[in-house]
């Protein structure tokens, strides 16, 4: 299936609002503020269900109904949230059946948000009514574009112990295995005693002795949350989709236990993003050279494999902060602008800031939008009048162009649902990733974040990239590995980590040698293993290949110690110490007319940089531009192969680019005698001249 996209025709920007909140006389001078600022869009609804529905059964809109025609007569274009993420108080309370429950049965109570469980009947039953009757008032308003399912399904908590979820769950597994001995087998219960006889004894896991659940009920428990989610947003997305059929459909966030492009596939236009890259500051780093900001764009490439052009619900518009959690600074003079068009160069065309103006009551009254609560212009009101400016000027030259990138970063759900367990894998693969995207960003090498659930048997979406890496694929199956087998065959690079191919799909332990399905293609085996922790310390590696292998590197956190089995087989490194030293610790092996690597470890930065150069990977820009590592550098392609390169800077200081002179920048900054200042925080987008004529 091809991925869906957002489908504009120039860069939209847009601005989250709540006209329930402000007096109406306010709503007239906020809507014709945004026109003067170029935002064109505006979301509302979706945390207003008490509004809507004050008691059951009884529904008033003409709040809304007046704040729709507000917006209409300044040809601002709305996106309506379904408000099911907050159910009103009433319902809560006369139906305590809809509440979201911890593992030990404590219900979550009512005066926060995404308190309800997705599996209770009688909240699928009122979320289908209160979506039914909006759709229905709604679906002939000339202002309203699309819709929101929900809000950030899976935000705050991504588990549900409920006795509905329970219920819900044993008819899952019925379904998915018909019989208790399939279940048996696929969970492993011969050991420790763990047989079920009855359906009636399954259950999501429970509080246990040292909080260890069955590891194999632990993952289908997060396939489970993902079917739930989607289940429960399918009942909106069909009632819209029957009432208001000329409205798109969406929903917004990143969640954990959600396969996002199985919900998009089946049910959305388009998949929305909410973008706060702040996050990546606040938390300390031992990491000196942390991309702090920056590394958000490796969710927002996370994104852009969902959909390749895509809408963000809520770009950061300020400080960040709850009144008892999440405290952000204020983003520096310039930072605001730097993260919008971070969005746009990861495929964002529809931008909405989160919020217009700060909340006076509430718990976020610390989370500020472009507005503060005097309502007075300040700097982030008047950057966002500069990328308003800016959008309007080049909006119809970048809209519908695609991220270009020709490495890309392999992921999975299973691998990650069962590496939050599972520590002998887990904790691998956020390091590897985090290493290759850091030194593909400091080479300036765009690189694109895929998960394999979205490419079925389909290998002429991985032919599109000269080089893959899929770090630590614990769990792969036999049909993953001929479809990786095949992209080898026809010419891909294809490298692996460590703890590849040891577990089944349903996170058993395969009787064979490691990696499992990947062996004969890889041409080793695995003789020997052992985790890097305490007071065993990691190996240098020892390289038998002098070109490119300039950087002293350590095979860290877990060693593979690897045995040729093919004569073909090339040993690239060895490890240098311990007891397995002079052991292969990478290989590589031609196949067909590509090749498949293997590295014993988790990746670090400079094993990264060794590969790279071993690899003859370089920038595409590095024939006409030179830019510092603080300078993030992307490219979005038309359809007729004319690029925007994108330079953002992240540093607090001016960066220095060089340029051929046939290049512009798009937003107007002069490139003299072949350089390029861009400012702190600045951005430039350059194209060929003649292109921009």
């Amino acid at each position: 299936m091809m991925a869906k996209s957002i489908k504009l025709h120039t860069l939209q920007l847009g601005v989250c609002y709540y006209p329930e909140h402000w007096s109406e006389e306010l709503w007239k001078e906020d809507f014709e503020r945004m026109r003067e600022m170029n935002i064109s869009a505006i979301r509302i609804g979706e945390f207003a269900w008490a509004l809507f529905e004050p008691e059951e059964g009884v529904f008033e809109f003409e709040l809304f109904d007046r704040a729709l025609n507000a917006a209409h007569r300044y040809s601002l274009q709305v996106i309506m949230g379904t408000p099911t993420a907050t159910p009103p108080a009433w319902l809560t309370h006369n139906y305590p059946e809809v509440l979201n429950a911890a593992a030990d049965g404590t219900l979550y109570r009512h005066g926060m948000r995404r308190h309800y469980n997705y599996n209770s009947p009688k909240y699928r039953e009122f979320c289908a009514i209160i979506t039914r009757e909006m759709a229905e008032h709604f679906k002939d308003h000339p202002a309203i574009i699309g819709w929101q399912l929900d809000n950030e399904f899976n935000c705050e908590t991504n588990v549900f112990y409920a006795e509905a979820d329970h219920v819900a769950f044993r008819e899952w597994a019925k379904r998915k295995y018909g019989t208790l001995d399939a279940l048996n087998r696929a969970w492993g219960t011969v050991v420790w005693s763990q047989t079920y006889t009855e359906w009636e004894q399954i259950h999501l896991p429970r509080p246990t002795v040292a909080d260890s659940p069955n590891p194999h009920l632990a993952l289908d428990e997060k396939r489970f949350i993902s079917d739930s989610v989607i289940e429960f947003a399918r009942i909106q997305a069909d009632i819209l989709r029957e009432v208001a059929p000329n409205h798109w459909i969406t929903t917004n966030g990143l969640f954990g236990h959600l396969d996002s492009h199985a919900l998009t596939d089946e049910l959305l236009d388009f998949f929305s993003y909410d973008s706060y890259p702040q996050f990546s500051t606040i938390f300390p780093s031992a990491d000196e050279n942390s991309l702090l900001d920056r590394k958000w764009s490796l969710n927002l490439s996370a994104t852009r494999d969902i959909s390749p052009n895509f809408c963000i619900m809520e770009q950061q518009a300020g400080p960040g902060g709850w009144v008892n959690r999440i405290d952000m600074p204020s983003p520096r003079p310039g930072q605001m602008r730097l993260w919008t068009y971070q969005s746009v160069l990861h495929g964002a065309d529809l931008v909405l800031y989160f919020r217009w103006r700060t909340a006076t009551v509430g718990t976020e009254i610390y989370w500020h939008g472009l507005n503060d609560y005097h309502n007075r212009p300040n700097r982030r009101v008047h950057e966002a009048e500069q990328v308003g400016r800016e959008f309007a000027k080049i909006g119809d030259m970048i809209a519908g162009t695609t991220y270009k990138a020709n490495i890309a970063i392999l992921r999975d759900y299973d691998n990650e649902w069962d590496g939050e367990f599972d520590v002998w894998h887990g904790p691998l693969t956020a390091r590897s990733t985090n290493a290759w995207f850091k030194r593909l960003q400091y080479r300036h090498i765009p690189v694109d974040y895929v998960s394999l659930s979205a490419i079925g048997a389909d290998v002429a979406k991985l032919l599109r990239y000269q080089v893959l890496v899929y770090p630590h694929a614990a769990i792969l199956s036999e049909e993953t590995a001929a479809l990786l087998k095949t992209y080898v065959e026809r010419g891909g690079k294809l490298i692996f980590g460590a703890r590849t191919g040891y577990k089944n799909i349903h996170g058993h332990c395969r009787m064979q040698p490691f990696p499992g399905p990947v062996a004969e293609l890889c041409g080793i085996t695995v003789e020997d293993f052992t985790l890097i922790k305490g007071t065993v310390k990691a190996p240098a590696l020892r390289w038998t290949t002098s070109t490119g292998a300039s950087q002293e590197a350590f095979a860290e956190a877990f060693n593979d110690i690897l045995q040729v089995e093919d004569p073909t087989v090339e040993v690239l490194a060895e490890y240098a110490s311990d007891y397995y030293a002079g052991r292969p610790a990478l290989t590589r092996r031609k196949h067909g007319s590509g090749e498949a690597w293997y590295y014993g470890a988790a990746f670090s930065d400079q094993a990264v940089d060794n590969l790279l150069n071993l690899l003859a990977l370089s920038s595409p820009i590095s024939a006409w531009l030179q830019a510092p590592q603080q300078v993030e550098v992307g490219i979005r392609e038309a359809d007729d192969g004319s690029e925007h390169v994108f330079l953002l800077n992240y540093g607090a200081d001016s960066a220095l680019i060089g340029v051929k002179e046939d290049y512009t920048d798009l937003l107007g900054a002069s490139i003299a005698e072949g350089s390029l200042e861009l400012p702190a925080y600045g951005v430039a987008i350059l194209v060929k001249s003649s292109a921009s004529d």
